[in-house]
């Protein structure tokens, strides 16, 4: 793996830091990107997919989601839980969405339990950064690092990142669980080593 260990407030800073950037994207350069991941061809497809809603700048877009739906996949979005793994649950449009924690939106309806994720041919990640390993640097909960666990070996866990935000190297700790491949707007799907 890259990087190296770094304690837990040097995490924070580069999450603040990544996050100021993100929020200073003009809206134009965010629906620019966001139709351009959407135009990506993604692998496994068609088949069940676990993604999730962008919030609060995270590149992505209802249009990527919507295009899966159209393509005849299946997808997944994650429910959030107190301590454990992320439930997954149906997305079947934008209207099925409710208000989640941590100012998440989730699918409103029946949860199929943290092992959902095993059975999808693609996971689509939210991330702060990844590195050109695989690193990938999250929010800091701990959700996805306790949940890719559970996919099933050789999916391939692919980070949604902006152009800017692949770094040659990110700290990295044990537990942290590495991604295959990284989808920018700008270069398309990355392959990653790990």
């Amino acid at each position: 793996m890259s990087g190296g260990y770094v304690d837990e407030s040097g995490k924070w800073e580069l999450r603040r830091r990544l996050l100021a950037a993100r929020r200073g994207v003009p809206a134009a350069v965010r629906e620019r990107e966001a139709a351009a991941l959407a135009a990506v061809p993604l692998p496994g497809l068609p088949g069940t997919v676990c993604s999730y809603w962008p919030v609060d700048g995270e590149p992505g877009s209802p249009e990527l989601l919507d295009g899966l739906v159209r393509c005849g996949c299946r997808v997944l979005l994650p429910v959030v839980t107190p301590l454990g793994p992320l439930d997954w649950a149906p997305y079947t449009g934008a209207g099925s969405l409710q208000a989640g924690p941590l100012g998440l939106l989730q699918p409103a309806g029946p949860r199929l339990g943290c092992a959902a994720i095993a059975a999808a041919v693609l996971v689509l990640v939210p991330a702060l950064a990844v590195d050109r390993n695989g690193v990938r640097l999250g929010r800091g909960g701990g959700h996805y690092d306790r949940t890719l666990p559970l996919a099933t070996p050789g999916t391939p866990l692919v980070a949604i990142v902006r152009d800017d935000e692949m770094l040659p190297a990110l700290p990295v700790q044990p537990h942290d669980v590495p991604v295959t491949a990284a989808l920018t707007p700008g270069r398309g799907l990355i392959p990653l080593p790990h």
